[in-house]
């Protein structure tokens, strides 16, 4: 299946992209697409325990099975006023 990523911020400045796509087995989860992201990308794994993960524009958890079609987005810890 196919999904689209989406990174927010710094991970999109670390990454040089703002979006991807990347392939899955049918019935991979959350914590499976960030595993086939980090070994490409070690931008994202090291920053994978601050990220906070949404799925089709809701907030998810790791354990989230995904969909072929649907939108993953990494957002990265958020400060400021």
């Amino acid at each position: 299946m196919r999904i689209t990523v989406l990174c927010f911020a710094e991970l999109a400045e670390a990454l040089g992209t703002g979006s991807m796509t990347i392939e899955l087995e049918e019935g991979a989860d959350v914590e499976q697409a960030l595993a086939h992201l980090a070994a490409a990308h070690p931008a994202i794994e090291a920053r994978n325990t601050t990220l906070a993960i949404a799925v089709n524009e809701r907030y998810a958890t790791r354990m989230q099975v995904l969909g072929d079609g649907d939108t993953v987005a990494l957002i990265g810890p958020v400060s400021g006023g």
